[in-house]
């Protein structure tokens, strides 16, 4: 098995297999998926397969943290220094409800084997902790720029409200609760705002000019 080819050609087999990989478990789903299914849709050899992956589960492991690390790598939230806190956290939430519509046909796929896969759920775990870590920065941020308020503890809200806003994303685009998208966005973000005690004229009020403004609350 070669994990991390050195050649130019190998990279680009080995990342055909993870997309082919994610294209047969989100139409197969996992149990059903076969590797040769996987091989002949990459457009490689039965064989070829165990040079890049020893099973279908590593295989699918990866594409598990590939689709989790972009689910909290939202690039696209405002970063201008005049952006205030619940317009970030309005944007956040509408880029984190965005990319797990778009990864939904796979995201079922994963919240289906992490029930018994323990290598799975420490990869769900992984992006947790990490987005709980960026959630409790910025509330801490929020209060000590005086927006939030300061009896909250960081580590339970960003518990919490990313919990929150993670299951309902799955209840939205696989559970089949019927919401619209805009509404969702704003219901989560008035909701966020109350929790954390934030005025609604919060984005108005003259950013502190002491430290770094306060970033969004990435939920």
């Amino acid at each position: 098995m070669d994990p991390e080819p050195r050649s130019a050609k190998g990279r680009r087999t080995r990342a055909r297999l993870v997309e082919a990989g994610k294209t047969v478990f989100e139409r197969d789903g996992f149990l059903q998926a076969r590797i040769t299914d996987i091989a002949t849709e990459a457009g490689v050899s039965h064989g070829s397969f165990y040079h890049y992956f020893d099973s279908k589960e590593s295989l699918f492991r990866e594409i598990a943290e590939e689709v989790e690390v972009r689910l909290v790598s939202m690039d696209d939230i405002p970063q201008a220094d005049d952006a205030g806190p619940i317009e970030r956290i309005r944007a956040a939430n509408r880029a984190y409800l965005s990319a797990y519509r778009k990864e939904a046909p796979i995201m079922r796929v994963i919240e289906e084997v992490s029930r018994y896969d323990e290598d799975v759920r420490k990869v769900r775990s992984k992006r947790d902790d990490y987005l709980a870590a960026r959630l409790e920065s910025a509330i801490k941020r929020l209060q000590a720029d005086g927006l939030a308020d300061k009896r909250i503890d960081e580590r339970y809200a960003a518990t919490a409200l990313g919990g929150m806003v993670a299951k309902f994303a799955e209840m939205m685009f696989i559970g089949g609760a019927r919401f619209a998208m805009n509404e969702a966005v704003e219901q989560l973000t008035l909701l966020w705002a109350n929790a954390l005690g934030l005025s609604p004229d919060a984005d108005s009020r003259p950013r502190p000019r002491s430290g770094k403004p306060a970033k969004a609350a990435k939920a």
